[in-house]
């Protein structure tokens, strides 16, 4: 999995168009002291259990992995032209 020019960026939007995702549908925002790694998680299950991401293989379900994930997820909801994909 390489690191690519904008990751950071990519996963910060993933993560908050998936959390304003999660009170959409119904769950409550997430507290101020709740870690990142936290976070990714519950935003990443959400996301497979409502078949918006394909889950991974239960050996490979780590932070990191979930991060990437993520990331796919928002470059594919992104126009083509958007700046974060170049």
């Amino acid at each position: 999995m390489k690191q690519k020019k904008h990751d950071a960026q990519l996963l910060k939007l993933a993560m908050e168009i998936g959390e304003g995702y999660a009170v959409k549908r119904g769950f409550a925002k997430f507290d101020t002291g709740v870690s990142e790694k936290y976070k990714v998680e519950c935003i990443y299950r959400l996301l497979v259990q409502d078949k918006l991401v394909q889950a991974l293989a239960k050996d490979k379900e780590d932070g990191p992995n979930m991060k990437h994930k993520l990331i796919l997820w928002i470059s594919r909801q992104l126009p083509e032209n958007h700046p974060l994909l170049s």
